[in-house]
């Protein structure tokens, strides 16, 4: 997250064309908005970050598997108004 706020930064610097940075090309000031994109596709899998989604995921589904156990299968879900 910390690189897209880097990035919001340099955007804002550029576009108001303060300091160092409003000489800067484009490239640099865009850049951490894609390392961002690649730790945030790759980055986070490949160090297992993403773990507590799968987590959260199964822990759902069992939730819906007791309450369907315990209850019986939906029928349609909440009544319309």
């Amino acid at each position: 997250m910390i690189l897209v706020w880097i990035g919001v930064a340099l955007v804002a610097l550029k576009l108001a064309q303060i300091g160092p940075v409003g000489e800067l090309a484009w490239w640099w000031v865009v850049a951490p908005f894609g390392l961002a994109l690649i730790w945030f596709e790759w980055g986070e899998r490949i160090l297992g970050r993403d773990r507590r989604k799968l987590e959260h995921e199964e822990h759902s589904q069992r939730r819906k598997e007791r309450l369907e156990k315990q209850f019986g299968p939906a029928k349609g879900g909440r009544p319309k108004r």
